[in-house]
């Protein structure tokens, strides 16, 4: 009987290779090689592939002979949920959400397919908790359950089966991770049938038209567990966010075939479940009375929308030969080289001093507008000056220490306005075409302008 051939497939980056090794070639990291089996040996029959009973078999059809019309979204009963999806959930998709344990994925989904049943067929398979587990998390929730379908189970073909028989237009898989397929020799977790269960389901998602919802875990770099290829099967990823230590939520959308990436939703977690924040801002703009150093307000766009959240700086004199530089929420990078742009252009040596900058409410500012205010804040701290409580800033630095626009600038403007905000430091070629009213804007082009505006 001839030996079963593997290969060994990178968990970073997908990429294949015949025998083990211990880096990655192509992206550079170590260890992360893990073997598949690649089919049946041989003289033995390969398991039939699990579809969809009631799918239409593939035709070559003209690319002007396609229907065009839009699919009609459904709606998941909450706006910062549909906003994230692109503004609902699109038939036949399949969309992965992620997240640390804890950060509330189940308790979303359920709260999401107890909604949706009342309107539609919804199915909701768990396969780490018992069926009892998710009717008390219901109960506590005080969810209307009378209506949601729920199947225990953990083996794919069996929750096709059911899938096929019950024709649920909403899917729920809770997790990934422990299904395991009857054609796949290995071990439910690892790669190979991580990978064979999600094409699976993305396939039944796609011939039946069907909404499937996939749970993913977090690894302890942050990442998705499993390989980076099955970001590439779905269609839509997100991720929910959270630390213990506080009740608030984000949900960030890192991939999205039917709308723009990056978009965020605010929830609050309470005792009936995660209720959305209908406006983030307020809950990230919630300062102390009285002005401390070191704190600005910077107007951040996430996805579609401007948000403004506040930066915090802490200068402090270095006990250490090497001064200690500690961003969180930011790019620790970009603080260091935002430092030297500080030195050169603008007369201020930190050098000998330890930084730490901080964004409140732990969003993740993955933009390059905030780079003026992070500056200013770490002025501001350095020199122990309160900044204006109704000051707003925005605006990139480039290297030669310019300060260069950023995109919606007229938005971002108008968000502060209507937070009570009278001034703002923009660059030059973000200067509104007309004034706001009750708000000062001072136009900016260099560091050195800005640093002269506070």
């Amino acid at each position: 009987m001839a030996k079963q051939k593997s290969a060994f497939v990178c968990n970073e980056c997908g990429n294949e290779y015949s025998k083990w090794q211990g880096q990655c070639h192509d992206c550079g990291e170590w260890n992360t090689l893990t073997e598949i089996k690649l089919g049946p040996a041989a003289g033995k029959s390969a398991p039939r592939a699990v579809g969809y009973a009631g799918a239409a078999a593939s035709e070559v059809q003209t690319l002007d002979s396609i229907n065009l019309e839009d699919l009609p979204r459904i709606h998941s009963g909450s706006s910062e949920f549909d906003r994230v999806l692109g503004g609902g959930l699109v038939p036949g998709s399949a969309v992965l959400i992620g997240g640390h344990p804890g950060a509330g994925k189940s308790t979303l989904l359920l709260q999401t397919l107890c909604r949706l049943a009342q309107s539609v067929p919804a199915l909701y398979v768990t396969g780490e908790e018992s069926l009892q587990q998710v009717a008390m998390r219901a109960k506590r929730l005080e969810l209307k359950a009378d209506k949601l379908q729920l199947l225990s189970e953990t083996q794919l073909e069996a929750i096709l089966s059911h899938a096929a028989r019950q024709r649920p237009q909403v899917m729920v898989v809770d997790s990934v991770q422990v299904l395991h397929s009857d054609g796949v020799t290995s071990a439910p977790g690892s790669v190979s049938q991580v990978r064979e269960c999600a094409a699976a389901l993305t396939r039944f998602a796609k011939q039946s038209n069907t909404i499937v919802l996939l749970v993913g875990h977090v690894t302890k770099e942050g990442s998705l567990a499993g390989p980076k290829v099955l970001e590439h099967m779905i269609d839509c990823s997100i991720m929910l966010e959270g630390s213990s230590d506080t009740r608030f939520r984000t949900l960030r959308g890192q991939k999205n075939r039917f709308g723009a990436v990056n978009e965020l939703g605010v929830f609050a977690m309470t005792e009936l479940g995660l209720k959305e924040v209908k406006n983030p801002s307020a809950i990230f703009l919630n300062r102390q009375s009285e002005p401390a150093s070191g704190s600005v307000v910077m107007v951040v766009w996430e996805g579609t929308r401007p948000l403004l959240v506040e930066i915090q700086a802490l200068v402090d004199s270095s006990s250490v030969g090497h001064p200690r530089r500690v961003a969180v929420g930011l790019e620790q990078n970009r603080l260091a080289m935002l430092l030297a742009v500080l030195h050169r252009h603008g007369g201020l040596q930190v050098g000998d001093q330890d930084v730490f900058v901080n964004v409140v409410g732990g969003v993740k500012v993955l933009e390059t507008s905030a780079d003026l205010a992070l500056l200013l804040a770490i002025v501001s701290s350095f020199r122990d000056r309160p900044l204006p409580e109704d000051l707003v800033v925005f605006g990139e630095v480039g290297l030669s220490g310019e300060i260069r626009p950023v995109p919606s600038g007229q938005e971002r403007l108008q968000e502060a306005a209507k937070h009570g905000f009278k001034r703002a430091i923009v660059p030059s070629g973000n200067r509104p075409r007309k004034a706001l009213e009750g708000m000062t804007v001072v136009a900016v082009d260099t560091l050195a302008q800005a640093l002269d505006a506070i």
